[in-house]
C-alpha cells in the first residue's frame, strides 16, 4: 500500500526557492508514477508537474515550466519538488500524488495522495 508524506512547505518571499519532499513508507514506490498538484484557495486542484516510474520522463505545467523541478530518489521512496523563482501565485496547498505505471495530468487518476504541505509566496 502507498502512504505518502509531504514536506517542505513553508512562508517565503516572492524569488525565494523551496524543496518539497514526498515520502512513501510502503515497499511499492518504484511500481509508481509519482505527480505533484497544488491547490490554491477557492479553486480546482491543478497538474504541476509528473515523473515516470524511472525518473526518465518528467512534465511541467505551463505556469511552472523553468522554474520547478521533478525528481526521484527510488532508493529512498522519494519524489521531490524544487521550486525557484517562486510566485505569489504558486500559494497553494501542494499534494504528492501516485499512480500506478504513468502519471497523468487529471487529478481523479490518482488513487494515492499525501495530506498536503502549504506554499505561501508573499510578494
Amino acid at each position: 500500500q502507498v502512504q505518502l508524506v509531504e514536506s517542505g512547505g513553508g512562508l517565503v518571499q516572492a524569488g525565494d526557492s523551496l524543496r518539497l519532499s514526498c515520502s512513501d513508507s510502503g515497499r511499492t514506490f518504484n511500481m509508481y508514477a509519482m505527480a505533484w498538484f497544488r491547490q490554491a484557495l477557492g479553486k480546482e486542484r491543478e497538474f504541476v508537474a509528473g515523473i515516470s516510474v524511472g525518473g526518465g520522463h518528467t512534465g511541467y505545467a505551463d505556469s511552472v515550466k523553468g522554474r520547478f523541478i521533478i525528481s526521484r530518489d527510488n532508493a529512498k521512496n522519494t519524489v521531490f519538488l524544487q521550486m525557484n523563482g517562486l510566485k505569489f501565485e504558486d500559494t497553494a496547498v501542494y499534494f504528492c500524488a501516485a499512480q500506478w505505471a504513468y502519471y497523468g495530468l487529471v487529478a481523479t487518476e490518482y488513487a494515492y495522495w499525501g495530506q498536503g504541505t502549504q506554499v505561501t509566496v508573499s510578494s
